[in-house]
């Protein structure tokens, strides 16, 4: 755990960059506490709600609430940390329940500490990793030596949690299911187990769906569930859900994927580690169920999430970070085995040295790297000098000094909290995504005319997303404004760029 501290709170509020995702769910924690509200605009059921209803819960009795570390993404950056921390005790507890073994746990508590995809993912505001979370709790409940009615309940509990904070938990719900099944087989609560558990999970996730029922937004107007005609009149879950099931990416293996382009140059080492630890530990784990719970346990989580990230639907960056903790635990146990017959001295010395390589040789990125110079350095997420969110906290202090309060701007969602929570308030200050698709903002305040626009405020590779967003037309009246627009600020650092243009 003070490992776990040290590295995912070394300059957490400096690297990496704000993400577009952690501005969505920080707006939407402010709006469950100052409006009572699940959005500040029209919720759409695009995801569960039950992560920004815990960063609020979080950030409401803060001193300064979302701005007590100084904005509100940094302020939900800090309970990432604190989940880290408390995952690492999680994950360690349960890779050592399941191997009996230290060494493993060590093993794999070093990885998810260290591996520079950990530090990158885990210190940024993700439902992912808030839902790992609660998918760790649920199985170190399971795990337990004494298997208890309050254990299933806690576990279903948590488990339901999970779900509502992001659907693909989904995934790890056959290998729960099997998992309670072997803990309460022969039991004489076996009966009140298998009943509260499952009663304990859908518990969270019916209230989600009687949120949508009494909104009379579960199902949409005459059950038309035509993706290419959304329903006009009301949002539906339902619908929601087929749109999501729906949507397709190309392939995670396909050149230009972020398997190539993101995850394998930050750690490639470990995925093809974990890659490979999964494999054996599902081969193990299937030849003897009875003897290898351990690894059929891990294997078969892993494997599932495995399967839903190359299933053929849309990919974000972040979907790695879930694959973590699953990796990590594989490769501990899977050490733990393939170093069981050495000598004591051996045992120990061997992971030792290999995890000394890792941190002292530059090339993988641990802790050291070789620099655009050709020098050896400290990696990214460790260097002292690299302040990647400075820039955005210049924008918006540039935007605060020289732009009025009632002017109309186009952004991305990273800048949305600190203009709509710290005086002076920007009222219509609106992301692109929200510009081009809710009416309200659209049609209303817009009116999807380029002129109506008096700001673009420009993220990092925004320009983009909004090309990527574009595929039905809805942003060429945005588009149009920046081609009329004159550049008034900009700042940059490496391959990032920011900037600002005055439209008209």
């Amino acid at each position: 755990m003070v490992t776990g501290l040290v590295t995912h709170g070394w300059h957490l509020f400096q690297y990496p960059l704000y993400l577009t995702d952690e501005g969505i769910y920080m707006q939407r924690a402010w709006s469950l506490v100052r409006q009572t509200r699940l959005s500040p605009y029209t919720y759409d059921y695009d995801h569960a709600p039950g992560g920004w209803i815990q960063l609020a819960g979080f950030a409401f009795p803060l001193p300064g609430q979302f701005e007590t570390f100084g904005n509100a993404i940094n302020t939900g950056r800090f309970l990432m940390l604190l989940v880290h921390l408390v995952s690492v005790a999680l994950l360690f507890e349960i890779v050592r329940r399941l191997s009996g073994s230290i060494l493993a746990a060590s093993v794999a508590a070093f990885f998810y500490n260290v591996s520079p995809l950990a530090v990158y993912y885990q210190r940024q505001v993700l439902l992912d990793n808030l839902m790992m979370f609660w998918a760790l709790l649920s199985l170190y409940l399971l795990i337990g030596r004494d298997m208890r009615i309050r254990h299933a309940v806690g576990a279903g509990s948590a488990l339901g949690i999970a779900l509502i904070t992001k659907e693909n938990a989904l995934f790890f719900v056959p290998t729960l299911v099997y998992l309670l099944h072997r803990r309460v087989k022969g039991s004489t609560q076996r009966r009140f187990t298998r009943s509260l558990w499952p009663f304990a999970m859908v518990i969270p996730l019916g209230a989600y769906v009687l949120y949508a029922v009494l909104k009379n937004e579960l199902v949409p107007s005459g059950l038309d569930f035509d993706l290419n005609n959304p329903p006009a009149d009301h949002v539906s879950l339902l619908y929601t859900l087929w749109w999501q099931l729906n949507r397709n990416q190309g392939s995670l293996l396909g050149q230009g994927s972020f398997l190539y382009n993101s995850w394998l140059p930050r750690d490639g080492l470990f995925l093809v580690l974990g890659l490979l630890a999964m494999l054996a530990a599902l081969y193990w784990g299937l030849r003897d169920r009875q003897r290898n719970l351990g690894f059929l346990v891990v294997g078969t989580m892993a494997v599932a999430y495995a399967f839903y990230l190359v299933r053929g639907s849309v990919l974000l960056d972040f979907y790695i970070a879930p694959m973590i903790p699953l990796f990590a635990m594989s490769i501990g146990m899977v050490t733990d085995r393939l170093v069981g017959r050495l000598r004591p001295r051996l045992r120990i010395a061997v992971p030792a040295a290999a995890a000394a390589v890792l941190l002292l040789v530059p090339v993988t990125g641990y802790l050291l790297t070789v620099n655009d110079e050709g020098r050896v350095a400290v990696a990214d997420q460790y260097h002292p000098k690299l302040n990647l969110t400075r820039m955005q906290e210049q924008q918006v202090a540039w935007i605060r000094e020289n732009v009025p309060s009632d002017a109309r701007i186009i952004m991305d969602d990273d800048l949305w909290s600190a203009l709509h929570d710290v005086p002076p308030f920007y009222p219509f200050a609106h992301s692109h995504w929200n510009a081009s698709a809710d009416p309200d903002v659209r049609d209303r305040l817009f009116a999807k005319r380029w002129q109506n626009i008096d700001y673009i405020v420009m993220s990092n590779k925004m320009r983009q997303s909004m090309n990527g967003n574009n595929g039905d037309g809805r942003e060429n009246w945005i588009l149009a404004g920046l081609k009329n627009a004159k550049k008034v600020w900009e700042t940059g650092q490496g391959d990032i760029k920011l900037q600002i243009y005055r439209v008209g």
